[in-house]
């Protein structure tokens, strides 16, 4: 069993180590921006949809 997790920690390690190099610091700056846009924009969609229920019970 310490064979698999041997291989599975050097094959992963591998994979991180070539993709380090290939990611921009812009590509990790619009992953972010584009997650609070999507955080944002989810919870206001939450927000209007219990709006809307509330509104619809009454």
């Amino acid at each position: 069993m310490d064979v698999h997790f041997s291989l599975r920690t050097g094959t992963f390690s591998g994979a991180l180590c070539s993709m380090l190099p290939n990611i921009l610091s812009e590509d990790i700056i619009r992953t972010a921006v584009l997650a609070v846009v999507g955080t944002s924009v989810s919870f206001l969609a939450t927000l209007f949809l219990k709006w809307i229920t509330r509104r619809h019970k009454d």
